[in-house]
């Protein structure tokens, strides 16, 4: 994937890098921390996000001020900073009637500027994300100041022990070479002492009183079981942004990795979502009649690849369809038969296009 560097200037006078990719209707990313446009973009944890959404929407990324290859060196690292950073790019772009996507830190950024700049906005979706940051949805403040002393200590360092510890919170099932470069990705993305702000301010954000203003169509992804994020907080996003759809995703990862089921759903829903009405509408899928699967799938190995779509292990699907351990491991080699799928992920993916998930 090819992307074009630019450069714009924020009302306080730091530069701001962005970059674009893709061709049609545009898709903004909100701001958040541990971002670096040239070095995420060949990386096996980002790559997959922007080289997908790019294939239907001109993405628009950019790193936050202190990161990246914006200015490292300012003197704001506020909330407030980082939505007149997101406002300077879509203006320079000369953007309206845009998506807006927030995923973790960037879901507030993009509900707080949503909210002060009524009418640009055509779309939100929101991953991964929160309305208060952890101080104020009750972690304690010792154990905060704990984290941030390391934070300050270990951050630069050659040793990625310390930063192991964010790896395995926010993505828990990462691959070697995943959680290696997501190691590495902290380590350049910012200084230490940048780092010790951002977590500061990202901690005491609350844009509770802001959702109920949000006035476009939502979609709210969260994972079940993520440990950087609690999956609560996606629920409170959803019950309340007026109308907004919450679609959870089984995966222990905050930020979902290409090689796992939820991944491809999170990727059909944001689809679906995004080029519904536009210039690229697509049809939703409906539900297939029982008795007439594609693939001459049985009801049976419907209920199988359905459970697949969902992440569980063939353990997991002998227990919910109260089978043997053997019986499943053979409806799903039946089911790669039938449907020329390579593997399970492949399947998943079969069953997501043909609406069995």
């Amino acid at each position: 994937m090819e992307q074009q560097l630019g450069f714009t200037t924020a009302p306080d006078g730091v530069r701001i890098c962005y970059a674009t990719a893709g061709e049609g209707p545009p898709l903004v990313k909100a701001p958040n921390w541990m971002s670096h446009l040239e070095f995420e973009l060949q990386s096996p944890v980002w790559s997959h996000w922007w080289e997908e959404l790019s294939k239907d929407h001109l993405v628009v990324r950019f790193d936050q001020r202190g990161s990246g290859l914006s200015d490292r060196n300012v003197e704001d690292l506020s909330l407030d900073a980082w939505v007149k950073d997101l406002e300077a790019v879509v203006n320079t772009l000369e953007l309206d009637n845009f998506a807006l996507l927030g995923i973790s830190q960037g879901g507030p950024v993009a509900v707080d500027y949503l909210v002060r700049n009524p009418g640009r906005v055509r779309k939100l979706v929101l991953c991964g994300s929160y309305a208060r940051g952890s101080l104020k949805r009750g972690e304690s403040q010792e154990e905060f100041d704990a984290l941030n002393t390391l934070t300050g200590r270990g951050w630069g360092r050659d040793d990625p022990a310390y930063r192991q510890l964010f790896t395995s919170r926010f993505m828990p099932d990462a691959t070697a070479e995943q959680a290696n470069w997501f190691n590495e990705l902290q380590r350049v993305s910012t200084s230490p002492e940048n780092a010790v702000r951002i977590r500061h301010t990202t901690s005491n954000i609350d844009v509770l009183e802001r959702l109920p203003h949000v006035d476009v169509p939502t979609l709210v992804l969260h994972s079940r079981d993520d440990r950087q994020v609690p999956f609560e907080q996606g629920r409170q996003l959803s019950s309340l942004i007026p109308d907004a759809r919450f679609v959870p995703l089984e995966s222990k990862n905050h930020l979902l990795i290409a090689n796992e089921p939820a991944w491809l759903i999170c990727l059909s829903e944001v689809r679906n979502f995004l080029l519904t009405d536009s210039s690229k509408d697509v049809e939703l899928p409906t539900a297939v009649p029982a008795g007439n699967h594609p693939g001459r799938l049985t009801d049976r190995e419907i209920e199988v690849i359905r459970l697949l779509a969902k992440g569980k292990s063939n353990q997991e699907i002998a227990g919910d369809l109260v089978i043997s351990f053997n019986t499943v491991t053979n409806h799903v080699k039946n089911i790669l038969s039938k449907t020329g799928c390579a593997n399970r992920t492949e399947a998943a993916a079969y069953a997501i296009q043909h609406a069995l998930n």
